[in-house]
């Protein structure tokens, strides 16, 4: 099986391809970065590319699923609009290269609580990529849900007060529901998601990620 993986600098995303190297269920995994990947595996195809500048390179989205954990902050990009180009234009960019190109399968980041008639940004923005997602019609589509999420080196100091204090809660029983989970679980989850022959749209839960593929 070959994959794409869009996002594979990020914490979800590097953890990703780290796993597909090393399942045998995967083939190949072209990645498609704005910097060097820095990850060397015979399996990996790595493609840095300009995402403002297309031709040259969008014939080259092929494979059999296309993994997406491309994602930033407000903070890192420098305002909501910034943000709204990353995480929603260029996602949708990709998934419809990939569309075009035959891909079957879409394994999509989102977040727990994602609503495009949420008040709130963040989840208002995801939920809005989710129903975008959905309109491509791809012949699978599943949309993965976590909670916080706990990096390996976290660069965005309020995200780890935020799990830490979760992480607390949770020691002592309370808000179990919200409890975070590492980037490499979700990794698992999509790597797991995407080797099934899956049709259909499928929205895999904050809780169902832990189990998924067990």
């Amino acid at each position: 099986m070959k994959a794409i993986v869009v996002g594979a600098t990020g914490a979800v995303g590097r953890d990703l391809v780290e796993l597909l190297c090393h399942d045998p269920r995967y083939t190949e995994v072209r990645t498609f970065t704005r910097r060097e990947l820095g990850i060397e595996n015979p399996k990996i195809h790595p493609y840095v590319v300009d995402f403002e500048r297309t031709e040259g390179w969008h014939d080259l989205v092929q494979g059999d699923v296309i993994f997406s954990a491309l994602g930033t902050s407000k903070k890192q990009a420098g305002s909501k609009e910034a943000q709204y180009h990353i995480d929603h234009d260029y996602q949708m960019m990709f998934a419809e290269f990939a569309k075009k190109n035959g891909v079957r399968h879409m394994v999509l980041v989102s977040s727990a609580g994602a609503d495009a008639s949420s008040a709130f940004f963040y989840m208002k923005l995801k939920g809005e990529i989710e129903n975008d997602m959905e309109a491509l019609g791809f012949e699978g589509l599943t949309i993965v849900q976590p909670p916080s999420l706990i990096r390996k080196h976290a660069k965005r100091p309020l995200e780890t007060i935020s799990v830490k204090a979760l992480q607390l809660l949770n020691a002592v029983g309370l808000f179990r529901s919200m409890a975070p989970i590492s980037t490499e679980i979700g990794a698992h989850c999509m790597a797991e998601a995407g080797a099934e022959p899956f049709r259909g749209v499928r929205r895999i839960s904050k809780q169902a990620i832990r189990h998924f593929g067990k």
